[in-house]
């Protein structure tokens, strides 16, 4: 035990003689505020719980341990600010870091009848699971609108199931008013074939990789996806970023080899929203209205197909980007919420806040460990 001791305190100890420089360069035209970044144990070195990270003006940094499925550390996140056309270097070594508030959280919610919730500083979701088979629910997203930075998730299913406080009137943190039935919902996907939308149902089992403070991953497994009449196992990765207005997903299918098209989509409700796409992009805004009856003012969503040829198509009930898809590969996209009274005042600012994550995910940031 003594030698176990002993040999923890020599890596801390050659750690703090050996700081690591992290040099952060932003070459595009736009300037990067509080964007994550991730490096590998590789190149910084072992990782642990007792390091410190600082920015140039020794301000220090909060960070995530990411380990990927493995008993010890694989990566650090933290995030970096870094103005267009210049470099920020941050300081990795040994030290006791403060507490990190967390941002995002991911969880299995077995006493609502199975449902899979999610959420980050901007917003909250959630997906259905077994226990709500009887009502034939969709794979779709549903968003939860909030006003707060602080995690909602956990109070509003506890005011809901124990207290009878309904999380779809908003208390004074946000609520749910969004409507999925059995659509895409906020951003969720779909086979797509001879001009017929797969919309499907709950997932089966689940996985979370990461939980927060700052990033939260996990994977939705769905054992029967019924496509055209042949059956496939399809996963679903989702990545919960703090300070992103957008989710990352990862979708997997897995079965006989068809002809078939991915459609992550939007449902469009009463019609009445303001629709803006281009290329890539579906934006929408909606009047929000609380189970009370009560205009809460209104909610947006995004979807991003960040691949060339992506095919925009509209109908009654969905907005839709529409993707080449080939079974048992990687289909990557990405989508989101966000609400009138909590950071995006109007659409417009809603609108430049997906386009300033769309940017970030195409030019990433040059990093470089300088040991």
């Amino acid at each position: 035990m003594k030698k176990i001791v002993l040999l923890f305190f020599l890596a801390i100890a050659a750690l703090s003689q050996a700081q690591v420089k992290i040099e952060v360069t932003n070459r595009y035209p736009f300037d990067r505020s509080g964007e994550l970044v991730e490096i590998g144990a590789a190149e910084v070195g072992a990782l642990n719980a007792s390091m410190v990270i600082k920015d140039s003006t020794n301000q220090e940094v909060p960070y995530q341990l990411l380990y990927k499925g493995k008993s010890t550390p694989q990566a650090i996140l933290f995030p970096v600010t870094v103005k267009t056309g210049t470099k920020n270097v941050y300081t990795l070594s040994a030290g006791r870091p403060s507490n990190v508030p967390a941002k995002t959280s991911a969880r299995f919610v077995p006493e609502r009848k199975d449902d899979f919730a999610w959420e980050n500083d901007f917003a909250a979701y959630r997906m259905y699971g077994p226990a709500l088979k009887a009502d034939n629910p969709s794979n779709g997203v549903d968003l939860w609108l909030k006003r707060t930075e602080e995690l909602v998730v956990d109070s509003f299913y506890r005011g809901e199931l124990k207290y009878g406080k309904s999380y779809h009137v908003d208390h004074g943190q946000g609520l749910d008013c969004y409507k999925v039935g059995k659509t895409l919902g906020a951003g969720g996907v779909a086979p797509y074939t001879d001009s017929t939308l797969w919309v499907g149902s709950h997932f089966n089992s689940y996985k979370v990789h990461e939980n927060g403070p700052l990033r939260s991953v996990f994977t939705l497994f769905y054992d029967t996806v019924n496509v055209k009449g042949k059956m496939y196992k399809q996963e679903v990765t989702i990545t919960c970023d703090a300070g992103s207005v957008l989710n990352k997903a990862v979708v997997k299918l897995t079965g006989p080899a068809q002809p078939m098209q991915l459609a992550t989509g939007v449902v469009l409700h009463d019609g009445k929203g303001k629709l803006q796409k281009g290329g890539e992009m579906i934006v929408y805004g909606e009047n929000a209205v609380s189970d009370a009856g009560l205009a809460v003012g209104t909610s947006y969503v995004a979807v991003i197909h960040p691949v060339k040829g992506a095919v925009y198509k509209q109908d009654n009930v969905h907005a839709k980007l529409i993707s080449a898809y080939k079974p048992g590969t990687d289909f990557t996209y990405y989508f989101g919420g966000g609400w009138s009274q909590w950071k995006f005042p109007t659409q417009k600012e809603w609108l430049a806040a997906v386009q300033q994550a769309n940017k970030q995910f195409k030019y990433p940031l040059t990093i470089a460990v300088v040991k």
